[in-house]
């Protein structure tokens, strides 16, 4: 019989391209989604839908009973829940670390524990790297975060390692990119008017991790990786600055690219005024304060060496070809009348 697999969070950038896979792998594939979740990548007839209320946790375990007929359960969940941008920072907490508690209590509960559960995590739970030697980020790294987000990501780590009956994997992916995805796409779109904005002076070493590659490892771990052990997501290779607006400048075909580098402290500045009018208005904004530590880390360098030993991850996609297919997809979406790609 083929797994069930059910993708929690499965509306978002990643989770629909964790779908996608889980169909092309042959997977029974069911997307846990809230109400109001829109479905604009969930649009393959064979997938199933799962209603989750995660602000209403009492109802979770009924929700998960009634997806499945009587004594079935899925064989793996993924758990790719979370927020990376709030008006009000204790919403980090309440969402990147209630609802996953809310969730595998209701698991216990409902007695569908799966045989793993892979939690999506990230690199900002480490926190900042050696910004002096440039020492890669490792799997044995010790966690420090140093924004609110990574502090929620590593606090439902820690949750999940409290309870050895969860038979858990989580993964630290580094930068996500690839169709769909807006943050990196502004960037381009930056590059593409003839600037390059950035923010310190010091050498900053950044990596990145194609979507679709990412979700290839979501199943290679799933169907082989041991588990209650943590694995960084990211391409081999570390870029600077100043090697992505090369290629993504050639990409564009602009041969004149101004690079502007802020100062940290008006970074700082400029972020703080953004948060604050966040606030008032009541909508996340892209720039804050956690976004501005992430943007003046120095170091995402990773070394994948444990998630190769473990399972085999080998990314497929290098930042030329992925961001090739970024600019394709936007550029398609611009003649259509969309914007979005």
């Amino acid at each position: 019989m083929k797994k069930k697999v059910l993708i929690v969070g499965a509306g978002g950038f990643i989770g629909g391209f964790i779908a996608e896979e889980s169909l092309r792998r042959g997977y029974e594939t069911y997307c846990g989604v809230r109400a109001t979740t829109s479905r604009r990548f969930l649009t393959d007839e064979r997938l199933h839908f799962v209603t989750l209320d995660f602000d209403d946790a009492p109802s979770l375990a009924t929700s998960l009973r009634g997806a499945l007929p009587e004594g079935e359960k899925w064989d793996w969940i993924v758990y790719n829940l979370g927020a990376t941008k709030c008006t009000n920072f204790l919403d980090f907490n309440r969402i990147n670390y209630g609802y996953l508690r809310s969730f595998v209590d209701a698991l216990e509960e409902a007695g569908m524990m799966p045989e793993r559960l892979l939690y999506m995590s990230s690199l900002s739970a480490l926190g900042p790297g050696d910004e002096k030697n440039y020492t890669p980020l490792t799997a044995d790294t010790v966690p420090d975060p140093n924004t609110r987000y990574g502090l929620s990501k590593i606090k439902a780590e820690t949750m999940l390692a409290s309870r050895p009956e969860v038979p858990w994997i989580v993964f630290r992916p580094t930068g996500v990119y690839g169709p769909h995805e807006q943050d990196y796409l502004m960037m381009v779109k930056c590059i593409d008017r003839h600037f390059d904005f950035g923010v310190g002076m010091k050498k900053q070493m950044l990596t990145f991790i194609y979507v679709e590659d990412l979700a290839r490892a979501v199943f290679d771990a799933l169907e082989r990786a041991p588990i209650h052990k943590a694995y960084i997501i990211s391409e081999p290779r570390a870029y600077t600055q100043e090697e992505f607006r090369a290629i993504v400048a050639e990409l564009l075909g602009r041969k004149f690219v101004v690079p502007v580098r802020l100062p940290l402290w008006c970074a700082k500045v400029v972020s703080d005024v953004a948060e604050r009018i966040g606030r008032v208005r009541m909508k996340p904004s892209t720039l804050n304060s956690d976004k501005f530590k992430i943007m003046k880390q120095r170091n995402w360098a990773c070394d994948i060496a444990e998630s190769v030993k473990a399972f085999g991850f080998s990314p497929r996609v290098d930042l030329r070809t992925g961001m090739t297919e970024v600019i394709r997809s936007w550029r398609e979406a611009s003649r259509k009348g969309g914007g979005k790609c």
